[in-house]
């Protein structure tokens, strides 16, 4: 298939800037891709899509304030560093502006010198491993002088940093949120709980690639980026039971479907409990072995993150979703409205 097959005009102002004042009060798009109908709701409303026997499925990663400003104490020309990954000890991969001004040995300080970075290896596409230098504990030291990382599409200053993380954030090490997840309160996963869903968490460190553009015209030429992630033997026996039991596995956005169907296909169907790096790549085609439902954001046009919806959904359905939410004035991306999927 085509990248452009995944197209679609979205007018510049549905993008959403700022998160809505309350959580849950977000607009959700309930499509059935079995009856093809669409029902207009508000977010809450997902608690009535829930079954008491369904597993609800969430990512627990907390992104980290992974922006950095600095400067090269040689010729005080500015650098911006965004963390990506930690590879080895105090060792990061990563994204580079200008990259051109960092190569192998190049310094760069943050914070008056609270913190140092130098080169240690070029990668493409601005890609750099740098070492980091500091006193303390890393995380104290990166809480202090980083910047959320907020995507490229958002202008606007996010006037409350945790707005961009999950209630139930908690593993250090993404580059970003797992957007979906930022509609749930803490009162409403209450209620969720309530009426017999098992709740489940799962960690993918989300990375580079949310920030990059298929760049291909056939999409089986697309090389998906890897990220880590990890399922518990508690959470995996859960969800073995939640499926043994006839309920449905319900995850929340494209990396907690992505953990899921990595493992699904590692082990032939199997929810196991495992760890490791995934770059799997789930488009139109695809048989999905674990996942039954689930909520997402509405991503970019020609994205990855549409052609895994367009897999389990069907792309004319998809993009005639996606027509209907921009007509109906749906807020797009990471502070916008969501789907439930079913």
């Amino acid at each position: 298939m085509n990248t452009n097959d995944f197209d679609f005009n979205l007018p510049e102002e549905l993008i959403a800037q700022t998160p809505l004042e309350k959580r849950d009060s977000s607009k959700l798009l309930v499509i059935d891709h079995k009856t093809h109908e669409m029902v207009d709701a508000h977010f809450d409303h997902i608690l009535e899509e829930l079954n008491p026997r369904d597993a609800l499925v969430m990512n627990n990663t907390r992104v980290l304030p992974a922006r950095l400003y600095g400067e090269k104490p040689d010729t005080h020309g500015h650098v911006e560093l965004l963390l990506l990954k930690n590879t080895q000890g105090d060792q990061w991969e990563v994204l580079a502006k200008p990259a051109k001004r960092l190569r192998v040995g190049a310094k760069v300080s943050f914070g008056d010198g609270r913190l140092t970075a130098t080169v240690v290896e070029e990668l493409d596409h601005g890609g750099r491993i740098v070492e980091f230098a500091y006193d303390g504990i890393f995380l104290e030291v990166l809480e202090s002088l980083g910047e959320m990382p907020l995507p490229p599409y958002i202008h606007e200053k996010l006037a409350d940093p945790n707005r961009y993380q999950t209630v139930y954030a908690k593993e250090n090490g993404s580059a970003a949120a797992p957007t979906a997840g930022l509609h749930f309160t803490q009162d409403l996963l209450a209620k969720i709980k309530a009426k017999g869903v098992k709740l489940v968490y799962l960690t993918l460190h989300v990375g580079l690639g949310t920030f990059r553009p298929v760049s291909v015209d056939n999409i089986e030429e697309h090389e998906m980026h890897s990220e880590f992630y990890t399922l518990s033997e508690e959470a995996a026996q859960t969800l073995r039971d939640v499926k043994a039991a006839g309920g449905r596995v319900v995850a929340v956005g494209t990396t907690s479907i992505r953990t899921l169907e990595t493992i699904g296909s590692k082990f032939n169907g199997d929810i196991k409990a495992d760890s490791g790096w995934t770059n799997i790549f789930i488009k139109p085609g695809y048989d999905f072995k674990v996942v039954d439902a689930f909520s997402t954001n509405f991503h970019l046009p020609k994205s990855t993150l549409v052609m895994l919806v367009s897999a389990f959904a069907g792309r004319e359905f998809v993009l005639d979703a996606y027509q209907h939410a921009i007509d109906e004035r749906y807020r797009f991306f990471s502070f916008g409205d969501a789907m439930f999927v079913k």
